[in-house]
């Protein structure tokens, strides 16, 4: 089973508090549309070339997080780890030193955002087909679902890994080259 290099699904529990939105279902489809997108403009379009999603991050005004907040992502691995939060939630984009490429929301509809997810890879015309789906041996609130995907030449390995709530949780999404 794939599992995201670097960092589990609960590493930011408790760094990341958010306070309750009037209308969380709302705002937590917003947040799942907001982490897929982010997800497909870094990851998707950079996973494997750490230079051009640190260069576009720059760009694109994300910053990195402090030193001690990053290590809670990348757990010990090298790279650098991006606050992309607005005001839909509290995001961060991490870029690890060997190519993985992975976005986290602190809060979002994890249906939401497995949908979002397939409805903007079909719509960049990016192929795709889940190639697993299971709950986590460890933290048996979390379900993976594995994904190849590819377009011409360009192919990843994906992983959405999601709290199984109704109402919103973590989401982490990660794109690895093969």
């Amino acid at each position: 089973m794939m599992r995201p290099r670097g960092m589990g699904i609960m590493a930011y529990a408790g760094m990341m508090a958010l306070a309750a939105p009037a209308r969380a279902d709302d705002a937590s489809d917003a947040a799942a549309n907001q982490v897929a997108g982010l997800f497909m403009q870094s990851c998707i379009q950079f996973s494997g070339d750490k230079e051009g999603l640190r260069g576009w991050a720059n760009k694109t005004g994300l910053t990195p997080l402090p030193a001690d907040a990053q290590k809670r992502f990348l757990y010990g691995l090298p790279g650098v780890v991006f606050d992309a939060s607005n005001t839909a939630g509290k995001f961060v984009l991490i870029s690890e030193d060997g190519g993985s490429c992975s976005v986290v929301a602190a809060t979002a509809s994890g249906p939401c955002a497995v949908t979002n997810l397939e409805q903007d890879m079909t719509a960049a015309s990016i192929t795709f087909r889940v190639t697993g789906e299971k709950s986590d041996r460890e933290e048996k609130a979390i379900e993976h679902r594995e994904y190849v995907a590819s377009r011409g030449e360009r192919e990843w390995r994906l992983l959405v890994s999601t709290v199984k709530n109704a109402a919103g949780g973590q989401v982490m999404l990660t794109a690895n080259r093969p």
